[in-house]
């Protein structure tokens, strides 16, 4: 197989992480991550939470934040796939857009994160292993002071 190919294939599966996000759907979000011999493995570090192991602990985490997120969307710039044998590691940064419907003005915010995802291909399918999400701080440029 060649590395063109795998990156393809990873690639797909990095991008149906973000529409399972998106679209709040806990089946598709379940289905990416790695189980079987790799289930203690899994580790997920969302921006601002302590290191979550394990794949029942992370599912519960994006369970709770699903219910909990009216709207989102993510512009993922700077992705750079890499492929190391059974194992790949995405790099990309997280634009995100949020809104919650349930205040008056449907507020809606915006922030950056750094992310780090690495892929494990187990049966021939490449399944999320690593997660990490840290957010960028927005830093005033010294000139414009």
């Amino acid at each position: 197989m060649s590395r063109a190919v795998n990156r393809a294939d990873v690639d797909e599966v990095h991008a149906e992480f973000y529409a399972a996000f998106e679209a709040g759907d806990f089946d598709r979000m379940s289905a990416v991550w790695a189980d079987g011999r790799y289930a203690e493995g899994v580790s997920c570090v969302h921006p601002g939470w302590t290191m979550l192991r394990g794949r029942e602990a992370v599912l519960r985490s994006w369970a709770l934040i699903m219910a909990n997120t009216t709207y989102i969307q993510f512009v993922l710039t700077d992705v750079e796939t890499d492929v190391y044998g059974d194992h790949a590691v995405v790099t990309c940064k997280e634009n995100v857009l949020t809104a919650d419907e349930d205040t008056e003005a449907g507020f809606l915010a915006g922030g950056s994160i750094v992310a780090t995802n690495v892929f494990v291909r187990a049966d021939g399918e490449w399944r999320l292993l690593l997660h990490h999400g840290s957010p960028v701080l927005n830093v005033v440029d010294a000139e414009e002071e």
